[in-house]
């Protein structure tokens, strides 16, 4: 999720561990606890470096695992496939999997890439995590224990003096690995050795395909049943 989903999570209570490999996201969130730290739930907010592919050594987990597991603002999609076999995409899924206790869930998303590479477009429409993202509020991933829960754009430089010659335009480059909707609930399910319930919701609602709507995003939710 992002530092908006861990900050909501923890205001409600929730007994919440963030992490991110990403130093600036980690600042961003060390930040937010320091300034409310004399908020009880915020002191004992817990934040981590970690790497997913690393997880299992990076991350001390309770006994049986987390009751939930978070992974928003297609987070997952910034890792390469530098090996061509998605083993890297396996095994970073299989740590963030074995992190959940029985009976857990798992929460994970991804823009419809499907929509995507079959039109070359984003979908029509706005969704709320396009507009946590283009505030710069991306992280990558909480873990929750029990309680009492289109990438930015570059932005254009400001309009020189006329007398002045504009600069050059930046050229930014966002790289993603674009997760199929079928493929990736396979790769999800893998992770999870099969023992789990799969759903996936369209934009948070409810999603059948074929639908007339078309989703922004994909939102999976797994519960481990082994």
């Amino acid at each position: 999720g992002s530092r908006v989903d861990s900050i909501m999570l923890v205001e409600e209570g929730f007994s919440v561990t963030s992490v991110d490999a990403s130093d600036k996201m980690l600042k961003y969130a060390l930040k937010e606890r320091w300034n409310r730290r004399k908020e009880e739930a915020f002191d004992k907010w817990v934040i981590e470096e970690a790497n997913w592919l690393t997880l299992d050594k990076d991350l001390a987990k309770p006994a049986d695992g987390f009751d939930a597991v978070i992974c928003l603002g297609n987070s997952f999609a910034h890792l390469p496939d530098f090996k061509g076999d998605q083993s890297d995409h396996k095994l970073a899924l299989k740590n963030i999997a074995s992190m959940v206790r029985p009976g857990g869930l798992m929460v994970i998303d991804h823009r419809n890439y499907d929509y995507i590479l079959a039109t070359g477009c984003a979908p029509p429409g706005k969704h709320l995590l396009l507009a946590a993202s283009a505030r710069g509020s991306a992280s990558t991933a909480c873990w929750v224990t029990s309680s009492p829960s289109s990438p930015a754009r570059p932005t254009p430089p400001a309009t020189s003096p006329s007398s002045a010659p504009a600069p050059a335009p930046h050229k930014f480059r966002l790289s993603y690995y674009p997760h199929r909707l079928e493929a990736f609930t396979e790769l999800l399910k893998s992770a999870f050795q099969g023992q789990c319930q799969h759903s996936v919701l369209g934009d948070f609602q409810p999603f059948q395909p074929g639908q007339a709507h078309t989703p922004c995003y994909f939102i999976h939710v797994v519960k481990k049943t082994g």
